[in-house]
């Protein structure tokens, strides 16, 4: 399973006029500096700065690429369907980590800040992150986004 070959499989959702960085490697930039450490919006445009010349050998980039700001980092993750991203994540736990027979999982929910709809109604609508995580090997093994949202 190729990590770029996987994420450019991921529908860019994103108006022709705005596209000036490729979803993929927005993708991959969040990923490599969450990684590293580099969590927030301007954290991950520093981590651009710092690293540039790696990655730029590292991906075979163009030498006068420019890397997304952190406005950029900022509404590619307010507006990304998290879906894909979700799937790719799980399908590669399956094949990489699977759990071990016997492993104690813990299961977990977060509802996410800022996603609450319909504030004023009786009913509200927000989302949630499921997660199974392994805490034998410190490893997130799956997760899934869920909405509160009432089917019609």
């Amino acid at each position: 399973m190729n990590l770029i070959e996987e994420l450019q499989k991921i529908p860019d959702y994103r108006h022709i006029r705005g596209r000036r960085h490729e979803l993929w490697l927005v993708l991959l930039l969040m990923l490599l500096g969450a990684m590293s450490g580099y969590w927030g919006y301007r954290p991950l445009e520093d981590f651009t700065v710092v690293h540039r010349q790696r990655l730029i050998q590292l991906f075979s980039l163009e030498d006068t690429i420019k890397f997304p700001s952190y406005s950029t980092f900022r509404r590619v993750l307010k507006t990304l369907d998290f879906h894909p991203l979700t799937n790719l994540f799980n399908t590669w736990t399956v094949i990489f980590v699977p759990p071990n027979s016997g492993e104690r999982l813990a299961i977990d929910g977060k509802s996410i800040r800022c996603t609450l709809t319909d504030y004023a109604e009786l009913y509200q609508n927000f989302i949630s992150v499921m997660s199974v995580y392994s805490h034998q090997r410190g490893i997130l093994l799956r997760t899934q986004p869920m909405s509160n949202q009432l089917e019609t």
